[in-house]
């Protein structure tokens, strides 16, 4: 994520804890054991997930793009979270 999509995240509070959410989902295992000692996403996962999306591996992602993303993520959890509450 560039300073472009970072901005676009601190100007939405409604999605920080999905934001912090998804970042320790997508770190890998004991992450703290390998420089650059962040919760940062496997690259080749990345690399996979932007070349899938943009058809390009180095292609940053755009900033409404992962607002989307992680508004989907929000009412994904919601609805799961209705749903278990009706059993």
């Amino acid at each position: 994520m560039n300073a472009t999509g970072l901005w676009a995240v601190v100007r939405r509070p409604w999605l920080w804890s999905v934001a912090v959410r998804q970042a320790v989902r997508l770190a890998p295992n004991r992450w703290w054991c390998r420089a650059p000692f962040l919760p940062l996403p496997d690259r080749r996962y990345l690399g996979f997930r932007l070349e899938t999306q943009y058809g390009n591996a180095v292609h940053n992602a755009e900033p409404h793009d992962l607002v989307t993303y992680l508004a989907w993520c929000r009412s994904y959890q919601r609805a799961l979270r209705r749903k278990r509450a009706r059993g």
